[in-house]
């Protein structure tokens, strides 16, 4: 079991990096190169920034969901 959620920890740290990355900055980002350059009239952010926002959030609460049972099955085990 440890095991299992020490692999998803180490995807879930890869993605969450790869994803806070492709945001868009201040000046533009990665993400404009996936079509984020098409505004949406009505908020003002592109539908590919609004998924990529559900994205990263999804996988940092995988990222969280992972620390705190690696930290419990320390906390036993130990």
């Amino acid at each position: 079991m440890q095991l299992a959620l020490q692999i998803v920890l180490i995807i879930s740290s890869v993605l969450l990096v790869l994803l806070i990355l492709l945001h868009r900055g201040r000046g533009g980002g990665l993400s404009s190169l996936f079509g984020g350059g098409v505004q949406s009239s009505l908020s003002g952010s592109s539908v590919v920034e609004k998924n990529l926002d559900r994205l990263t959030l999804f996988v940092g609460a995988i990222w969280i969901v992972a620390i705190i049972g690696t930290g419990m099955l320390v906390k036993i085990g130990g």
